[in-house]
């Protein structure tokens, strides 16, 4: 498989090289952690040449005795070097029972810098503070940007037509092999299945796997669309189920912690308040609504806007959903002391639909930048101070502004 240079994690990498603290490389299964470790590694390797790395893969069968913290811990005080930089790389580290008993020793004991991968349903930033007693960095990988994807194929087709692509084909880099589009949506069910059945299955010991995958494919259907347990209880209820609301709740906040989804709270623009009911859901990568559900009920607008909402999150922002009187604004994006409000629309050739998108922007009465993203093919432009520009051109911009 071919591997680009992902600069963005690598320099968060770089910059945390040989501080105490655990750092731990987080996001969705498939999104790449394995191999963006692998390629840090060989810069290491580049930049300190008497460098001593302890890198432990344990999925691979030679490290199977190392599933046992014990053993874990004996094997990576056996391989440190005196009067070295002894860095420690652990991949998978979640199937080693107890391995923060390891950690929490090898980290107190300061002779190695320390970077783990595993499973998101067994490594959560929930549970990263109890887990373990020093500080711990994270660094969220996501799957590709339409900017990565693009690099990984060299430029092969046209923009429109590589982000029609990327669309339907998603962020996962190990889907790229297949050449026939069943096979690659076959490869992305299995990380879907892989995550429901088996990561959260596990760590929770969830009974009712049925009751869950309704509700994420429920869930899916409706990215971007306002929902709360509530009435995501009341619409699966209607067939003859019996879901609680609790356990609709529960399984959200599973599915977050998975990686699986992004919630996006709304935010009262007058009020200056976020609200406690409803928010926006959003899918880690487009590609699985492809693979799960096909074309059924397909809403390209709501589609952009799950893939507009995962790149602010690439490039630093805090995301919300604003709500001002009764008008809607799809994203308040806030970095610091910058802040941008943004519309994602399909379509807005249409004057209805033009106008339905603007007012809301217009409507807000302070002097942050406001910009609406649509599929318009045209060169950007300005109407009443908002931006109005192509979703491929924003995608492949640096920076959201």
């Amino acid at each position: 498989m071919k591997i680009i240079d992902r600069k963005k994690y690598m320099n968060q990498l770089i910059l945390l090289n040989n501080t105490p603290d655990i750092k731990v490389i987080t996001g969705i299964r498939r999104c790449g952690k394995s191999v963006l470790m692998k390629e840090y590694i060989k810069y290491l390797q580049q930049q300190e040449s008497d460098i001593n790395i302890v890198e432990i893969n344990l999925q691979e069968l030679e490290y199977d005795q190392l599933k046992e913290y014990h053993m874990l811990h004996q094997y990576v005080l056996e391989h440190y070097v005196e009067n070295k930089h002894n860095v420690l790389f652990i991949d998978e580290v979640q199937l080693c029972d107890k391995f923060e008993m390891a950690i929490n020793s090898l980290h107190t004991k300061g002779i190695f810098d320390i970077y783990l991968t595993g499973s998101n349903a067994f490594l959560l930033s929930s549970d990263l503070a109890t887990l373990f007693t020093g500080r711990v960095m994270r660094v969220e990988v996501y799957p590709f940007s339409f900017s990565e994807y693009l690099e990984y194929f060299s430029g092969d087709a046209d923009l429109e037509s590589a982000f029609d692509e990327y669309v339907r084909s998603g962020g996962f880099p190990g889907s790229y092999i297949y050449a026939d589009e069943k096979t690659r949506f076959d490869y992305i069910k299995d990380v879907y299945q892989t995550i429901l059945l088996r990561d959260l299955v596990q760590k929770y010991n969830v009974r009712n796997k049925e009751e869950m995958q309704r509700i994420a494919e429920f869930m899916m259907d409706n990215v971007a669309n306002l929902l709360s347990p509530n009435n995501i209880c009341d619409a699966l209820n209607t067939n003859g189920s019996a879901i609680t609301r609790k356990t609709v709740s529960k399984y959200i906040t599973y599915f977050e912690n998975a990686f699986l989804f992004y919630g996006a709270k709304r935010y009262d623009l007058k009020g200056k308040k976020y609200l406690k009911t409803n928010q926006k859901y959003y899918l880690c990568d487009s590609s699985l609504r492809y693979a799960m559900l096909g074309t059924r009920n397909m809403d390209f607008g709501r589609i952009y806007e799950n893939i507009v909402y995962l790149e602010l999150l690439r490039r630093g922002y805090e995301v919300y959903v604003g709500k001002l009187y009764k008008k809607e604004i799809d994203f308040v994006a806030i970095k610091q002391s910058e802040k941008v409000y943004i519309q994602v629309s399909d379509d807005i050739s249409n004057n209805k639909t033009f106008k339905r998108e603007y007012e809301p922007l217009l409507s807000i009465g302070d002097a942050y930048p406001k910009i609406i993203i649509a599929r318009t093919r045209h060169e950007s432009y300005t109407y009443e101070g908002i931006l109005i520009i192509d979703i491929v051109v924003w995608l492949c911009r640096d920076k959201g502004d």
